[in-house]
């Protein structure tokens, strides 16, 4: 098969050893493939796999079922399907256990389909999962037009729950609150604590960024508030202040999807299989797909998300299925 090897930080489209299939395991044969800033990482050698996960860089992918392993009993060969990964997304083929696997609804094409898996687990599991917000409860989301930020914007709005988000430029804000957020601040213009604080403050902060935004999120919690981290992308080191971490009764969650084994990103997909998926079919809340290249593009796709101009989720065609 084809897949994408990191050659010196350049991504290249090569013949790759086709992987074995496991007794619970299911070849998918790949349509689409989604783009992750844990792919950028992996690129840039910050990231790597987590033990025995495929070097192959690629989160989450959609595709048709090619076979099945002896002991699989959800799916069959030319099932449609979306997947997480731990690695191996962008290949022509990819192996995975069928626990991290869900099936396609008939109402969502292939292409909309592998802009789901990695990102909306990653919103459900630490807003609903991590953090256990509740109807009502104030969610403010950084990063907000990035792809987390909007399938976290509209499962807010889906279940109750108003969020303020921060981005890079008023356009983006002025897209996220057209896509369901309450209200938003640029971070380069505004001052983020004042506007927040006058919103009404945070009870969960979901944060993609890290460094001294650390500070910040401890200003905006109310009582009982839940910052839960996911990303580093503003720095790993930064002072937390115990006091108010004690007196506010904050909690501090660190979170991250990718290294978790199988049985819990199982849990995770029945979870969004059971609450997600139905307001999938039914339109209520939609990937949002900024762009797409051809798989052998994938090194100019990288390059425009790395740039931080576009807004939702940056797809890789690898096959008309």
């Amino acid at each position: 098969m084809y897949a994408i090897a990191i050659n010196q930080g350049q991504l290249d489209w090569v013949e790759h050893e086709t992987p074995e299939l496991g007794d619970t395991e299911v070849r998918i044969e790949v349509a689409w493939a989604g783009m992750n800033r844990a792919d950028s990482m992996q690129r840039q050698g910050n990231y790597p796999p987590p033990p025995g996960a495929s070097e192959i860089p690629g989160l989450e992918v959609s595709g048709v079922i090619g076979e099945v392993g002896q002991h699989v009993t959800q799916f069959k060969p030319g099932d449609r399907v979306c997947a997480l990964l731990a690695g191996g997304g962008y290949a022509e083929h990819v192996i995975v256990s069928e626990q991290q696997v869900l099936p396609v609804p008939d109402s969502l094409s292939l292409r909309d389909a592998a802009a789901i898996p990695e990102v909306f687990a990653t919103a459900w599991l630490n807003l609903f999962m991590e953090a256990k917000a509740t109807p009502g409860e104030r969610i403010v989301l950084h990063a907000g037009a990035s792809s987390v930020g909007t399938a976290a914007i509209q499962l807010c709005k889906s279940l109750g729950n108003p969020c303020f988000v921060t981005a890079g430029s008023d356009e983006k804000i002025k897209a996220c609150i057209e896509l369901g957020a309450e209200d938003g601040a640029n971070r380069h213009s505004e001052d983020l604590v004042e506007r927040i604080t006058q919103w009404g403050g945070a009870d969960v902060v979901l944060d993609p960024v890290g460094g001294d935004y650390l500070t910040k999120n401890q200003q905006i919690l109310n009582q009982d508030g839940r910052l839960v981290m996911i990303g580093v992308m503003g720095g790993t080191k930064e002072t937390l202040d115990l006091a108010t971490l004690l007196f506010k009764r904050q909690r501090v969650i660190g979170s991250t999807l990718r290294s978790r084994p199988e049985d819990q990103k199982g849990a995770i997909l029945k979870e969004m299989q059971n609450y997600v998926w139905p307001r999938l079919e039914n339109g209520e809340i939609t990937p949002v797909i900024d762009r797409e290249w051809p798989i052998e593009q994938a090194q100019e796709a990288m390059t425009y998300m790395e740039s931080n101009g576009g807004m939702g989720k940056i797809l890789l065609k690898v096959a008309e299925r």
